[in-house]
């Protein structure tokens, strides 16, 4: 284990709490900002705005550009809380601290909730809303989705696929509409191995499917699914697959459009807050169930990996986008990708590496289990082997252990979670895709050298240790709501976990050894035994061979 001072980890920890985004050099101040620029006077329209990608994207807005005239949110009611309630929420959060600081609470006001739902017909938006949004966007950012791998596959299509229809007609009756930039993902084409930055054919007619959906009820669909997704692994990829078409529909229509292509949306890189994340999805879930030790095997080409972009890098690609269909006119690149692994690649093998390293002696997380460990296998028996003995049989045995303690078990769900959650990774895991970027790299030639400061999109001086480190430590504190002064307790706790996980090795290699060694006798008598069966087996073999009055003189002529 490697060792680090307290000082060091004293120093990191200041660092992280007290971190601001870098700040414009002056040498860069006299050129323009022509992305923010093109936000000036602007009135936005965003859906999903509540969720990941969409609080990073309107932090950026306010804090690039203020005199952005007003943005509109689609919110629904969710947990007895209106869409103006769900706004205060939103701004609650740390994300948006740096903003306030820097611009003031008052840059808030700029937004404005509109109540809605994706999900249902017309958006559910009401006629005097609906006329306002015709009449006065100018920009609609579509992110609306459920991202849940495993959902209903009705429930998909009518949010993502039924929803983004909506959000289109919406969109055609706006008066002022300069662009509408679908939020897709590059992971919705899975039959092609090679993704370049154009429209494919979809699996079947979006719009038959959406009434088929309206028609019939969810259990009948459930039965169907399977058939329906075809060549698909779960609704989510079949769904904005669907999606896509509907957008380029609109396009060869003459409705002005952007399709964003981003892979998986992982924890901010660089700014307003490094590591933060409002969910555990992606490699921040499996480092965190790898750090409390509940995972150690997964189903795995260790050497293989995934495309991964941070979410600050993703947002940044999106108004970059935007500001050149806008400003330039460039409606030659409509389809864009926002990925990571023609530049740079992480295997899983490094993931896994990394993150061990960080959660065992760095920034250990409160309560872990046993001693972080375990590895990929590229055997499902053999995985499926290790979920057994070193998933569900320690679950069953310390949720009794917990619950004779007079508490709530909770081991064996979370496994059940994790097992759910390993049948979505594994075909990604094991699977490799190759996405070309030519946009990105058009657009890099194109920004100057402020742009390039204020909205980067390339991971030229990317530290993967440290970006994994900000994400553990934001997961911590953030997700799991883990203080920093509970570090100190947490690496003495990792440390006798350490030794804890030594000595149980040593006592079930030893148990092994004497249980061997006492049924040695027995061991050695069933191997003679065997022995004597197979001897026997090839000499019956032989006698038969030898008692062919053709087979036998051939044979003892040639020998």
């Amino acid at each position: 284990m490697p060792k680090f001072t307290a000082s060091q980890m004293a120093s990191f920890e200041e660092g992280f709490l007290n971190y601001k985004p870098p700040v414009l050099p002056d040498e860069l101040s006299h050129l323009p900002d022509r992305v923010s620029n093109s936000f000036v006077g602007k009135t936005i329209f965003i859906t999903g705005g509540s969720g990941f990608l969409g609080k990073v994207l309107i932090e950026k807005l306010l804090r690039k550009c203020p005199e952005i005239e007003r943005i509109y949110l689609l919110l629904r009611t969710k947990k007895g809380s209106n869409p103006k309630q769900r706004v205060e929420t939103i701004f609650s959060s740390v994300l948006f601290d740096y903003l306030k600081e820097l611009r003031g609470v008052e840059v808030l006001n700029k937004v404005y909730p509109i109540a809605g739902d994706v999900s249902e017909p017309n958006l559910a938006i009401n006629e005097s809303d609906r006329r306002l949004l015709a009449d006065t966007v100018q920009i609609v950012f579509h992110a609306a989705a459920t991202i849940r791998f495993d959902e209903a596959l009705k429930k998909a299509v009518l949010l993502n696929t039924r929803g983004t229809k909506m959000v289109l007609e919406l969109a055609r009756e706006m008066k002022n509409l300069l662009v509408f930039v679908h939020v897709s993902t590059s992971y919705c084409h899975l039959d092609e191995k090679v993704l370049f930055e154009k429209a494919y054919p979809p699996p079947t007619d979006p719009h038959k499917i959406i009434q088929s959906m309206e028609m019939l009820d969810e259990p009948f669909v459930e039965t169907i699914s399977k058939e329906i997704l075809g060549s698909f692994p779960n609704s989510y990829a079949f769904t904005k697959c669907l999606s896509e078409h509907l957008v380029v529909e609109q396009i060869e229509a003459g409705l002005p459009c952007i399709i964003a292509r981003p892979s998986i949306v992982i924890p901010i890189w660089k700014e307003p807050l490094p590591g933060w994340t409002d969910n555990i999805n992606g490699p921040t879930g499996l480092l965190i169930g790898a750090g409390k030790g509940v995972i150690r095997t997964m189903f795995c080409h260790n050497q293989g990996y995934a495309d991964y972009l941070p979410v600050d890098i993703t947002v940044n690609g999106i108004l970059l986008f935007t500001w050149n269909y806008i400003d330039n006119n460039d409606n030659t690149r409509t389809i864009c990708h926002l990925t990571s692994s023609q530049e740079w690649r992480v295997t899983w093998q490094e993931i896994i590496d990394i993150g061990k390293s960080i959660v065992t002696t760095e920034v250990p997380l409160n309560g872990a289990v046993w001693y972080p460990g375990g590895s990929m296998k590229s055997s499902k028996l053999v995985h499926n082997i290790c979920v057994f003995f070193l998933h569900t049989i320690p679950a069953y045995f310390l949720d009794a252990v917990i619950y004779m303690s007079g508490n709530k078990p909770c081991l064996v769900r979370i496994q059940d979670r994790i097992n759910k959650g390993f049948e979505v990774f594994e075909y990604y895991a094991n699977n490799q895709w190759e996405f070309r970027n030519e946009h990105v790299h058009y657009m890099r030639r194109i920004m100057n050298q402020r742009e390039k400061f204020e909205y980067k999109i390339d991971g030229n001086d990317m530290d993967i240790r440290t970006y994994f480190r900000d994400c553990i430590m934001a997961a911590r504190i953030y997700i799991l709501k883990e203080t920093p002064d509970t570090l100190p307790r947490a690496r003495i706790h990792m440390k006798i976990m350490y030794f804890v996980d030594i000595i149980a090795k040593i006592l079930f290699f030893g148990l092994l050894l004497w249980t061997l060694f006492k049924w040695s006798d027995t061991i050695i008598a069933i191997g003679l035994l065997l022995f004597n069966f197979v001897l026997l087996f090839f000499k019956s073999i032989f006698s038969v061979i030898n008692s062919d009055t053709t087979v036998g003189p051939i044979l003892n002529k040639e020998l």
